[in-house]
């Protein structure tokens, strides 16, 4: 099977999307969210993509079915953390463990780095082993944890923060 990485569309991916992000809000723990993402709010997320400049990554097998998407936002609102981005990585649950995962990554970190943004951070649940493999494969860095940081399926959990820092921008500025 083979595998391509594409710029997602609000009017080609919104529902795939929506479906991938709620299957793991209902069963799992790699997104804290309680409720499932409606129609609506995917077309607020992709406008706020939009009005940012933010990417929207997928990547489709040869029938044009969505296999995973990447993205990433701001890390933090304030102007000083302007070059920092946090991402997210969502593959289907039917492509796991297929090298999408990676691609997207790869993808996004090129996308971040041609933005001029100097840091990847990733909020990783503490018991997704192969989300962190996934990231240290790339080179990111443990930074961070946090006890106790959510509660979700009626227990707490950890999360665990992996950064990669990029040699982007050329030229910083505090303007």
């Amino acid at each position: 099977m083979k595998m391509k990485t594409i710029p997602c569309t609000p009017e080609r991916h919104s529902s795939a999307i929506r479906d991938i992000t709620n299957e793991a809000i209902l069963n799992s723990t790699a997104n804290w969210a309680y409720e499932p993402r409606t129609t609506e709010y995917m077309a607020g997320w992709f406008a706020a993509k939009a009005r940012k400049n933010l990417p929207v990554i997928g990547v489709e097998d040869d029938g044009g079915t969505l296999m995973g998407f990447a993205t990433y936002g701001p890390f933090r609102e304030h102007a000083g953390y302007k070059y920092s981005v946090e991402h997210s990585v969502y593959v289907d649950a039917r492509f796991r463990g297929r090298g999408v995962g990676k691609l997207l990554l790869r993808e996004l970190i090129a996308a971040a780095a041609a933005q001029d943004y100097h840091m990847l951070i990733g909020a990783i649940d503490a018991t997704n082993p192969a989300s962190i493999a996934l990231h240290r494969s790339f080179g990111f860095t443990h930074c961070a944890s946090i006890k106790q940081a959510g509660f979700k399926f009626g227990r707490w959990l950890d999360v665990e923060f992996y950064q990669l820092l990029l040699k982007t921008p050329a030229n910083p500025t505090d303007r």
